[in-house]
């Protein structure tokens, strides 16, 4: 229940921006929002009392969320809905078209959808409007192919829940059960979910899988089903023998497996989701192990995560498969916020969450005074700084901050107050189209500030919502390099920033990088593994990673040599 209330509490939100709403009665909503999503607990067995006990829920949202406890409907929402022309709520969803404008658009040439606007701007029909023009609509209709990407597909976790969910379901029914497919090769985002399952009577692994589901397609050895969400998903069912050969052939790209299967051609064999074959007598050679089915092709094991066919396989011939970072050698967290500014948590639960994640050491980074609508000062901030130090008994604390990186490359604090920091994480949020040199310039003065450590969601895409900026990275990256500033690998899964197609750039242009989860909440603190999976794509190894190195070491790092 608690992600169908989030989401109903953020569509109030939209909906209050869309008709003129107050705008910290917006945040408010946004804020409960983040809160019960990511609250342990599920919300449906709290009553008034515990709800209010959420960070940000207060009375009113609490008694709209006991309300749809009760009845499966929220008043206010439904009131806020009827106000709203059809279509108009979508339309808000197209990266750079704001509410003011899907309005106008809605009343102005009946634009109901997504659709209806990318006809018209086909048609020429905005030409002329007022407010819109040839930069506006080519804005809206990037904007159009970002909003499509992320409806068609969805989020890397989303993807991890629904998946993970079905295998413990269909485990005690198997003999081996694992999700394959570009989830386990941990692709951002996901088009289906594929579920590969080793028994010797596939039929109670199908009738369990199918239950209460829509099925699209049905047999002995795949049923395709469609979840209440909309996801699609298969369930193969393999004998255990071919389990190996069977995982291989379903987690690898189409070009990657393309590949593979070439060089079993040209050592006379045949590969199949059954095993490796001989290819003139269908004499069966490996196929148990995804181990087996490398080496008899001549080939080193391939981490799921690199086989996108971009290297990886000649590294396998010649033995030179990296040791790819894990979730394990995290020693830390470097991005994280608290109720200070936009978290959901005090800085107490935070650092003991923390701990209870075994780390080293941890650092606290709520924003920075020019995101003004956090309300920081430096009162606020240096007040921070004493419970953070009173607080770090058996665990490091670093105290830092998320400094805002103005149009000019500039950040909030002077160097004299940035010098109390242990680390300064420096971020764009705002003024995203500057033209690419200009861009390039802003995050470039960034990285030569001497405070600035890492360079926060570096693009500053959010993943169907929101393009990445234009910026010229390999002038980045050499800056990085030659500064000593780290780039971060955002592992929130709605930014996955510094994006897989870019890491492995930076990395060979000498940058280094810091995994972190960008937590606002409690629960957040457990985004890191999307991260590692990013950064594994990436070709990132420990010692690319600072906060997988002893903190004596991620110290020097932090000096840059001041």
């Amino acid at each position: 229940m608690n992600e169908q209330v989030a989401a109903l509490l953020r569509e109030y939100a939209e909906l209050t921006v869309i008709t003129g709403g107050d705008v910290f009665r917006v945040r408010n909503y946004e804020k409960a929002a983040r809160s019960i999503r990511g609250w342990p607990e599920d919300i449906a067995q709290l009553d008034l009392k515990a709800l209010r006990a959420i960070p940000g829920v207060g009375a009113s949202i609490a008694a709209k969320i006991a309300e749809f406890s009760q009845t499966g409907a929220i008043g206010a929402l439904d009131e806020l809905r009827a106000k709203i022309p059809p279509g108009v709520l979508e339309l808000t969803r197209v990266p750079g078209l704001g509410p003011r404008r899907a309005m106008q658009l809605s009343r102005e040439l009946g634009v109901q959808s997504v659709d209806d606007l990318a006809a018209a701007i086909k048609a020429g029909r905005l030409d002329g409007l007022a407010g819109f023009g040839a930069k506006s609509e080519e804005r809206i209709a990037s904007g159009i192919e970002v909003y499509r990407q992320g409806r068609e597909r969805v989020l890397l976790d989303v993807a991890l829940r629904t998946a993970t969910a079905m295998v413990d379901e269909l485990t005690p029914l198997s003999q081996r059960c694992a999700y394959a497919g570009s989830l386990r090769r941990w692709r951002e985002t996901i088009g289906d979910i594929d579920i590969l399952a080793a028994a010797g009577d596939s039929a109670p692994l199908m009738a369990a899988f199918s239950a209460g589901q829509e099925v699209v397609g049905s047999g002995p050895a795949k049923t395709t089903i469609r979840t209440a969400s909309g996801l699609t998903a298969d369930l193969r069912v393999v004998p255990l023998d071919a389990w190996g050969a069977a995982l291989q052939y379903f987690t690898g790209s189409t070009a990657h497996n393309v590949a593979i299967r070439q060089i079993a051609i040209r050592q006379k064999l045949k590969l199949s989701e059954y095993g490796l074959f001989e290819a003139d007598t269908d004499r069966l050679i490996v196929s148990r192990t995804e181990e087996e089915v490398y080496a008899r092709l001549g080939l080193a094991w391939i981490p799921p995560a690199l086989r996108e066919d971009r290297g990886e396989i000649e590294a396998a011939a010649q033995g030179r498969i990296p040791g790819l970072v894990r979730d394990n050698d995290l020693r830390g967290d470097l991005h994280t916020h608290t109720d200070l500014t936009d978290g959901t948590a005090s800085l107490e639960q935070m650092v003991a969450a923390a701990r209870r994640r075994g780390y080293e050491y941890y650092a606290v980074t709520d924003h920075a005074p020019d995101l003004i609508m956090q309300r920081m000062t430096d009162e606020k901030m240096l007040a921070q700084r004493d419970q953070v130090r009173a607080l770090g008994a058996g665990l490091e604390l670093l105290h830092g901050t998320e400094l805002n990186i103005g149009p000019d490359g500039s950040v909030d604090w002077e160097a004299g107050f940035l010098a109390g920091f242990d680390i300064c994480v420096a971020s764009v949020h705002s003024h995203f189209e500057q033209p690419r040199a200009e861009m390039t310039r802003r995050f470039v003065t960034a990285c030569e500030n001497p405070y600035v450590n890492v360079i926060g969601h570096p693009t500053t895409r959010r993943i169907g919502k929101r393009p990445p900026v234009k910026v010229d990275f390999g002038e980045l990256f050499r800056a990085c390099a030659r500064t000593g500033t780290a780039l971060e690998i955002n592992a929130s899964p709605q930014r996955l920033d510094l994006p897989s197609d870019q890491i492995r750039a930076a990395r060979d242009a000498g940058v280094k990088f810091a995994i972190d989860s960008d937590a606002h909440s409690v629960s957040e603190l457990g985004n890191m593994p999307y991260g590692t999976g990013t950064a594994q794509r990436g070709w990132l190894t420990p010692d690319d990673v600072i906060n997988t190195w002893p903190l004596e070491r991620l110290r020097a790092f932090l000096r840059k040599d001041r």
